[in-house]
């Protein structure tokens, strides 16, 4: 490493630190730990299970509603889904899951992918059968990876009017927002919000160690979305495996990594008994990582993040549901 990618690398790693400050808490005697989600008053664990996994065609009914049960016995209380995951089977399995007392411990949020005030509610009513529930924690608006996506949501008619009625019925209770394809457009949907009077109260973006490097979320709307105190919900921070293939930081130091971070929680997909108990593991044990373990980490993955190659969310359209779907924005 040259001494410019020193300086650079080691200023990335202070300011991880910085940032990291407000939730630098080990857990204690083995606990899962828990943190304020922003504004809202609400505590969410540390480790958020990922939903789109639990409805993968290789996984079976029985695994996934035992994989959503276990997690929640383990002190996760944190649960992500999504309208449109694997066609409704995602929310179907974890809607099961929730039955026999267990919905009472989740933390449920989903995401609807409509952006009109129709479609999103249509949408949200959908979730609401298949959740078998009736609220939603938090409700988020999906993907949104296109320029134009803030001005038609809050468009008269648009899915936050939708979203917002839905709350005054009590169907929600908290409104936010998801994106993975760069930072640009989530700084525009909160000023776009800011014009609007409106707050989020949370935003959800890719926060990992390749992340740091390109086209970085982490040092470009963790701090806007700090400020703001919106909480901020961690996803991708092994990136489905992918960051793994560049072979310069294990599972468990990106867990690590991303948990280190001033995130509220930090979502991951599990697909088997041991990658969830591997998270549950790094959770209850967790400590943050220390200024100088951050700069070892983010020196070992600079050159294979530079072009983007682990981050395939960012750089194709690979995870771009709603763009293979435009139907679903209404």
């Amino acid at each position: 490493m040259n001494r410019k990618e020193f300086i650079r690398t080691a200023a990335t790693a202070a300011l991880m630190a910085r940032l990291g400050a407000k939730f630098a808490r080990a857990a204690k005697n083995g606990e899962m730990p828990y943190r304020p989600l922003g504004h809202t008053g609400e505590k969410v664990s540390l480790l958020g299970i990922g939903g789109y996994h639990i409805g993968k065609r290789n996984l079976s009914e029985a695994a996934a509603i035992g994989i959503v049960r276990s997690a929640l016995d383990g002190g996760a209380n944190f649960l992500d889904n999504s309208w449109d995951y694997n066609n409704g089977v995602s929310e179907t399995r974890m809607g099961k899951a929730l039955q026999d007392g267990y919905r009472a411990r989740a933390f449920l949020m989903t995401k609807i992918d409509g952006r009109t005030a129709r479609a999103a509610v249509q949408q949200l009513d959908e979730s609401l059968k298949r959740l078998q529930t009736d609220h939603i924690d938090l409700i988020q608006i999906h993907e949104v990876i296109r320029m134009e996506d803030p001005e038609r949501v809050f468009a008269p008619d648009g899915a936050i009017e939708g979203l917002v009625k839905a709350r005054e019925a009590g169907k929600v209770r908290y409104i936010g927002f998801t994106g993975h394809k760069g930072p640009d457009i989530h700084l525009h949907m909160l000023e776009v919000a800011d014009r609007h009077g409106f707050l989020f109260d949370s935003v959800q973006m890719p926060l990992n160690v390749m992340d740091a490097h390109f086209n970085s979320f982490s040092q470009r709307v963790l701090p806007v979305a700090l400020q703001k105190n919106i909480g901020v919900l961690g996803m991708k921070p092994i990136g489905d495996s992918v960051i793994l293939k560049s072979r310069t930081a294990t599972a468990v130091e990106c867990l690590q990594f991303a948990m280190t971070l001033p995130v509220s929680v930090c979502i991951t997909g599990c697909d088997s008994m041991k990658i969830l108990q591997q998270g549950l593991d790094v959770a209850r044990n967790f400590r943050p990582l220390s200024q100088d373990e951050v700069a070892a980490l983010l020196a070992k993955t600079e050159v294979a993040a530079a072009k983007g190659e682990f981050e395939l969310y960012k750089t194709t359209d690979r995870n771009d549901s709603t763009s293979r779907n435009l139907q679903n924005l209404g």
